[in-house]
């Protein structure tokens, strides 16, 4: 792929990636090396995405498509409201975009990028377009191409993402990652271990983020806290955990608390007013749920009396990156008025994006892509806006779930996920400080 010369001009390079944001081309498919084929077109582009695909002809028209969609072999029409067609005017690109997204783009096995019915790279395995505007997408035919059919070229990028948050993907990172939360320790004395509340959906990963944290202290993957796939939760039973430093280490400074998944069904799974008596410290461990009876006062093992130690110093909100854009409206609205009464008691709280390799088949290839996926920004933007937090609260990770064995990369985002909740945790205790302070004042 290194030895591939793209035909794009730098300046259109630029111009291209202009208007994709911060990312760069990386040339799959040059159809004057690899064929003027579906095959050898779908070989090297097939299931890769976001991409740009590129026709040259003998006019000296550059010219093609968008989409944000992998490509196949299917014989399907995908959807892609982004999806559009361009060409170069001059160094001006004009675009063309999809009126029709739900036909965006045609998996056509025998042919190249089949955009709609309206434009086709590489027609029936020939150096030829296919142009019939005005069927899903709008443009002038002697603008697009000056009506010459013949390619002389084809090219197809893939859109790479420029990160866009800063993290470092070395084995330092991940030993100093370590080593902080080793040494960590909260701001107010009174307290040894801070407490993290998980809250999320049925099967959205609260139970596999704590055994993949615990998986990065074991130096294997673990299966501590009950997880799997069901459609009603797992985890029945309020459960602390605690994580050690290794299988004979010390005890970390960190206790994760999981519940039962939120379902949006009223008298299903979490009750609310459970979340609130866990967030002041009166649960005790092991508490079985009931959703028809939530815990009262005079419940076994009721703590009365809650100290600062006891009560949730950091909650995170546990979500499938993949099930973000079809949340169902009564789960949202039950996450939002857990987050309103969170609010007013001032914890902070953050979202963890779980299943993001799933989600993107960059991410897939390699995690360390995750701040260099468009779509996961995306994700994470639609998180931010349903559940009410901001992007900066907002932190991909990859639990462990096929894997025998932890990877070093899925380690760093674990464990910077934990590192933003120590942070979150300090900030509660110097607003309960700031707090203390205000009133010994006014009491002077």
């Amino acid at each position: 792929m290194s030895t591939m010369n793209s035909m794009l001009t730098s300046s259109q390079r630029r111009t291209i990636c202009s208007t994709l944001g911060r990312v760069k081309l990386q040339l799959l498919y040059k159809a004057s090396i690899h064929g003027f084929t579906g095959a050898a077109f779908h070989q090297r582009c097939d299931t890769r995405c976001p991409t740009v695909s590129v026709g040259y002809n003998a006019a000296g028209y550059v010219f093609g498509g968008h989409t944000k969609q992998p490509f196949s072999q299917s014989g399907y029409y995908v959807n892609d409201d982004k999806a559009y067609l361009f060409t170069f005017s001059g160094e001006e690109l004009l675009k063309y975009p999809v009126i029709k997204s739900k036909n965006a783009v045609r998996m056509i096995g025998n042919s190249g990028p089949y955009f709609g019915e309206d434009l086709v790279l590489v027609t029936g395995n020939k150096a030829v377009v296919y142009s019939t505007p005005g069927n899903y997408y709008n443009f002038d035919a002697a603008e697009m191409h000056g009506n010459d059919l013949n390619l002389t070229e084809c090219e197809v990028y893939e859109v790479e993402g420029k990160p866009w948050r800063t993290i470092t993907w070395k084995s330092e990172k991940r030993k100093e990652l370590i080593e902080s939360l080793k040494m960590y320790k909260p701001t107010d004395s009174s307290v040894s271990r801070i407490r993290v509340l998980l809250i999320g959906p049925v099967g959205a990963g609260k139970s596999s983020f704590f055994n993949s944290i615990n998986s990065v202290f074991r130096g294997h993957v673990t299966s501590q806290a009950i997880a799997g796939c069901s459609y009603t939760s797992l985890t029945t039973q309020f459960r602390t955990y605690s994580l050690k430093a290794g299988r004979e280490g010390k005890p970390l400074p960190i206790i994760f608390c999981d519940t039962m998944g939120l379902e949006e069904s009223t008298g299903a799974g979490l009750d609310i007013d459970d979340i609130c008596s866990i967030l002041k410290g009166h649960l005790p461990d092991c508490y079985q749920f009931n959703a028809s009876a939530p815990l009262h006062s005079e419940s076994k093992g009721y703590l009365k009396s809650p100290v600062l130690k006891d009560r949730i110093h950091c909650v995170a909100y546990v979500t499938d990156a993949c099930k973000v854009s079809i949340m169902p409206k009564k789960l949202e609205e039950k996450l939002n008025a857990v987050r309103r009464k969170i609010n007013l008691m001032g914890i902070p709280q953050l979202v963890l994006l779980t299943k993001v390799d799933e989600a993107c088949h960059l991410v897939s290839e390699d995690v360390s892509n995750v701040y260099k996926s468009g779509y996961i920004k995306e994700v994470m933007q639609e998180a931010s806006a349903r559940l009410g937090v901001p992007v900066s609260c907002v932190v991909p990770v990859k639990n462990y779930s096929e894997e025998l064995e932890v990877n070093q990369n899925c380690d760093i985002l674990l464990l910077s996920a934990v590192n933003q909740m120590l942070r979150f945790a300090d900030n509660y205790f110097d607003e309960l400080s700031d707090r203390l302070s205000d009133i010994e004042i006014e009491l002077r």
